[in-house]
């Protein structure tokens, strides 16, 4: 079954330019394309599109503001911020917002489709200058680290393989990736991740992220590391 996406940009070709290479693509299909983040929410629940590729700075309602009204409802579908701005405020509200994705708009044709892909599939994707400023904020927060790990939906509610996956989820591997370094099957790292993310109360990998930094599961690169 072909992928519905809907297109979300307040400029028309660039909107038109987005659904064309799109709807290009044999396993997607645009249903629908908006111009502002009121009509994105409403085309929305009217659409039940799988994913939505979503601006940021848009009239009437913004795209952070939309995506947070979109990922609030249930069986929400999944949301990739694409902006031309790559700005920390952009990349932190984006993302704690609820969407699943964050990529730039001079992004190859390529990654755009693949990356729709890969938020459909439950996983997330970011561009690489938006994961060294979320790694670079928690390396640089006061108290970064220092949340508490126990209780309800801290880390004591997870089991050892689960932490551990975890900590690969937060260090941006893939399913695939994590079960290469584990020497367990895609099959079981799917079920840890799926545990993992109902116990602590998670919808998706980037929030499993954000969260690991928090709890100082995982930690920044050292200094020169490459990400």
């Amino acid at each position: 079954m072909s992928l519905k996406v809907l297109v979300v940009d307040d400029q028309g070709i660039v909107r038109a330019g987005f659904a064309a290479v799109i709807d290009a693509e044999e396993d997607m299909t645009v249903v629908g394309e908006a111009a502002d983040g009121a009509a994105a929410v409403r085309l929305a629940a009217e659409l039940a599109p799988d994913v939505i590729v979503m601006d940021v700075r848009m009239p009437v309602l913004d795209g952070i503001a939309a995506t947070r009204i979109i990922t609030g409802r249930e069986d929400a579908p999944r949301v990739l911020v694409l902006t031309t701005f790559d700005l920390d405020a952009y990349v932190f509200d984006a993302l704690r917002a609820g969407a699943s994705g964050f990529l730039l708009k001079d992004v190859h044709v390529a990654e755009l489709l693949q990356g729709i892909r890969v938020v459909a599939g439950g996983e997330s994707v970011l561009a690489p200058s938006a994961t060294r400023r979320l790694i670079g904020h928690y390396a640089s927060a006061p108290g970064a680290g220092t949340r508490a790990a126990d209780g309800p939906g801290g880390l004591d509610s997870l089991t050892g393989s689960q932490r551990n996956v975890l900590a690969l989820v937060a260090s941006g591997l893939s399913n695939a990736e994590i079960a290469g370094e584990l020497g367990i099957t895609v099959g079981t790292v799917k079920s840890h991740v799926n545990a993992l993310l109902r116990k602590l109360g998670l919808r998706d990998r980037v929030q499993a992220t954000i969260l690991a930094y928090d709890l100082g599961l995982a930690r920044p690169n050292p200094p020169g590391a490459t990400l």
